[in-house]
């Protein structure tokens, strides 16, 4: 043991087994020793505590002892003298066991022996076995010829039988009148479940006014318990004797209306007999006694007693998190702190992990700022999903960051100050806690996610050369340069081309000497034949569109029944002419002379331009004050609609976007 001083109890009973003790320190930390076991065999374990300090003592101690993560029992000493003994019966859940003594209130904790004692293969076996643990709380020798105890060699499996001649207050007292002690020195056969000694069954009490009774204190009840009543006949009786008794106190239904006849049900005088009370429920007071039948002739006897508690086995903090901490203590096998013993969180936490209050207890930090760890982070950290915080700074680490996308509840990583490599993760950036991660002194290599830049996270990633932020924040920078380049160019061709076109517009009226000075494309009157698509659409000077005429647009319109959006201008209703082509009609809202305008532009421009990204346009009309453009129908909605329209609709990457601007501008240059 590495902790701890061994020391002299000064009162001593004469047994060297308690000569010396080893003490504890007095604080919040638990001090455990492994036991090696065979899983799922059965042992008892004893622990044992003589304080024997001297007289000058403040406070006699006061602390707990635990098995694994239960709690076995707090230990106060009343008595520096006197020999405290806990035993546990188990069934060992794992190839080890650890027994830890904590949280002292008083004095200091300490402790005298601690032993293990492989059990036969059928003692002790109980229905609860895989969920309890039996905490011994009495084993009486009745009938002993002395008060000491019986134990090894008499006993193979050291179980230690007190004598009923050991008076403790408030323990076996209340002692029927009529009782005597018999002993014999005949061979008693104990071949039965439980095995008990030879030397106990050799010895026992009568109740020879035909009660047998006793009172006695069970420490940590009222409880659930297993108790044995042991059972032999060692008087030789007469033909015409008979010794029958029941249980009659406490009175249990299923038990009490049994009759014992000890020979009867052993099969023989010398022969043990021991009914076993699987589950019962006993006070902190048991007051036990066995009253003799009416066709008795004798009174009751008992050899021996042993009740056990059902002390519920408490979870273990889970075992994927056990297998990283004890991964990270390899890395640092030498260090004090990855010596620390018993389960990382119960009864008290290791220093370097805090946990949670659930069932299992599971790991939220690992705290080992410049502990020398030296190695890669263990890959199966990724399996710590309650981890909040893991703090591994300052150390000698090497390896990229391990897998750990599973760590949804990780809200602070400090990794800085060691030898760490690779790229960062990607899916890092979308941890939804993370509020933290500090990587700098490292040699990371890679692109910075993007998540990382947004500022939502506090990102420390200095001194890390081969670290750079991420390449596609520049390529939509140069993106977004080159459309709006684009764009602008685009805007300058179509004004130059507009005012072109007015120039040469201004010309032909003037030479026509229209009435309408420029900002007409005909004169307000049309010719008054009829216009068939059948004959063909005739064209304008200059290579304007084709002419429709209004009574045609009407009937493909249904007289402008159905609108489908609104353009620059006004209206635009969905039309199907005579030949099944599908038109879209922008019907323009008044005729101020701005609109007027930008008629004449549209009709001039659109004329001109034929791009596979501008909607065609296949006609005008402009009569009975009407101004009106036809375009191919587009199925599929507008520009607008792909790079404006719902977030749930697909839209128009920025390339896609770049590379219209782009064809647009070139096509208007050779236009």
């Amino acid at each position: 043991m590495k902790y701890g001083k061994s020391s002299e109890a000064q009162v001593s009973n004469g047994n060297t087994q308690y000569q010396r003790r080893r003490d504890f320190p007095i604080d919040s930390n638990k001090y455990c020793y492994t036991l090696g076991t065979k899983e799922r065999r059965r042992y008892l374990v004893r622990a044992t505590f003589q304080y024997g300090s001297s007289e000058n003592e403040d406070a006699y101690p006061k602390f707990d002892l635990y098995l694994d993560t239960t709690k076995w029992s707090t230990m106060v000493v009343l008595d520096a003298s006197r020999v405290y003994v806990k035993e546990m019966i188990i069934r060992a859940p794992s190839s080890s066991i650890d027994v830890c003594i904590c949280c002292a209130t008083t004095g200091s904790p300490f402790i005298s022996t601690l032993e293990l004692r492989p059990l036969n293969l059928s003692m002790y076996a109980t229905d609860f076995e895989d969920n309890f643990f039996l905490e011994v709380a009495a084993r009486v020798n009745f009938g002993a010829l002395s008060k000491d105890a019986i134990r090894y060699p008499d006993d193979p499996y050291d179980r230690i039988w007190g004598s009923d001649l050991e008076k403790r207050q408030n323990y076996l007292v209340g002692v029927a009148p009529g009782t005597v002690r018999i002993n014999t020195s005949k061979y008693v056969d104990t071949r039965t479940r439980e095995y008990p000694p030879v030397k106990v069954m050799q010895t026992a009490v009568v109740g020879t006014e035909g009660i047998l009774s006793y009172r006695l204190n069970l420490e940590d009840f009222p409880a659930n318990a297993r108790a044995y009543a042991y059972f032999a006949e060692i008087e030789d009786l007469g033909a015409n004797e008979t010794r029958k008794f029941k249980l009659q106190q406490p009175f249990l239904s299923d038990y009490s209306n049994a009759v014992v006849n000890i020979a009867e049900n052993a099969n023989g005088s010398y022969t043990l007999y021991e009914p076993s009370y699987m589950n019962v429920s006993l006070d902190f007071v048991l007051s036990f006694s066995f009253a003799k039948t009416r066709d008795s002739t004798l009174g009751p006897l008992l050899n021996a007693i042993e009740i056990s508690k059902y002390l519920k086995i408490e979870p273990k903090t889970d075992s994927k998190d056990v297998t990283v901490l004890n991964a990270l203590r390899f890395l640092s096998a030498e260090s004090a702190w990855a010596n620390e013993q018993g389960d990382p969180c119960v009864p008290a936490h290791w220093e370097w992990v805090n946990c949670s209050s659930t069932t299992p207890p599971r790991i939220t930090k690992i705290a080992l700022s410049g502990k020398n760890l030296k190695g890669e982070i263990p890959p199966e950290i990724n399996n710590m999903e309650q981890l909040t915080e893991l703090w591994l700074d300052g150390n000698f680490l090497t390896g990229p960051i391990p897998g750990i996308s599973n760590l949804v509840n990780l809200k602070i990583v400090h990794l800085e100050n060691n030898k760490l490599n690779g790229p960062l993760p990607k899916y890092l950036g979308s941890l939804p806690k993370l509020q933290a991660l500090y990587i700098q002194n490292n040699s990371f290599s890679g692109e910075i996610p993007s998540e990382f830049l947004t500022g939502k996270v506090i990102f420390n990633y200095e001194h890390n050369p081969g670290l750079h932020k991420e390449a596609r924040k520049k390529m939509h920078l140069k993106l977004i340069v080159g459309i709006s380049i684009g764009i602008l160019a685009g805007l300058l061709v179509v004004v130059i081309g507009s005012l072109l076109f007015l120039r040469n517009l201004q010309r032909k009226t003037s030479h026509k000497k229209s009435e309408v000075q420029g900002n007409s494309l005909r004169a307000s009157t049309k010719p008054s034949t009829a216009y068939s698509v059948a004959r063909g659409w005739h064209m304008m000077d200059e290579g304007v569109s084709y002419y429709i005429p209004l009574p045609e647009l009407e009937e493909a319109t249904k007289n402008f029944s159905k609108k489908i959006g609104r353009g620059s201008f006004g209206t635009v209703y969905y039309g199907q002419m005579k030949d099944g082509k599908e038109v879209a009609v922008k019907i323009m809202a008044d005729s101020s002379t701005h609109l007027t305008l930008q008629f004449v532009t549209e009709v001039a421009l659109l004329s001109r331009i034929h791009h596979r990204n501008l909607v065609p346009l296949l006609g005008y009309c402009e009569e009975e004050h009407q101004r009106i453009l036809v375009y191919e129908y587009m199925h599929n909605g507008t520009l607008r609609d792909h790079i404006h329209g719902p977030v749930n609709q697909k839209r128009l990457d920025w390339l896609a976007r770049l590379q219209i601007a782009e064809d647009a501008a070139k096509d208007a240059c050779r236009t």
